[in-house]
């Protein structure tokens, strides 16, 4: 039986995808997994690379969903966008690139965009 976790965020992503297919974004992998991690979208907009996480609640009052994206999630996403960079041959030191967060609340159909929420370098721990 599947979990109703995985269903809800399956439902979140597609529509994270949507509205930035919307706004003009090319989506060049969803799921994106390798053995340093996970990102839920790779996206290009304009010329940045943009590696998203998204959260999906159906409801905000427990926890919001972008604290929830801490800071060992942050280093999960950005190793497995490093690792990404490199299987596409981009150097990750001269290809601009962020890491964006959109919620989306299934309750009320409210998408929230925050790009550049967080940023890594290779020196944080």
């Amino acid at each position: 039986m599947p979990d109703p976790r995985q269903n809800l965020g399956k439902e979140g992503e597609s529509l994270a995808a949507a509205y930035l297919r919307q706004k003009g974004w090319k989506i060049e992998a969803t799921n994106y997994r390798c053995r340093a991690g996970e990102v839920d979208i790779v996206a290009r907009s304009n010329s940045h690379l943009v590696f998203v996480e998204v959260k999906t609640r159906k409801n905000t009052d427990i926890i919001s969903p972008l604290r929830s994206v801490h800071r060992h999630k942050q280093q999960r996403i950005a190793r497995a966008a490093i690792y990404y960079m490199k299987k596409q041959g981009l150097n990750s030191l001269r290809t601009p690139c962020r890491f964006d967060v959109i919620t989306v609340n299934k309750t009320t159909g409210e998408v929230g965009h925050w790009p550049g929420a967080f940023r890594f370098s290779r020196g944080s721990r």
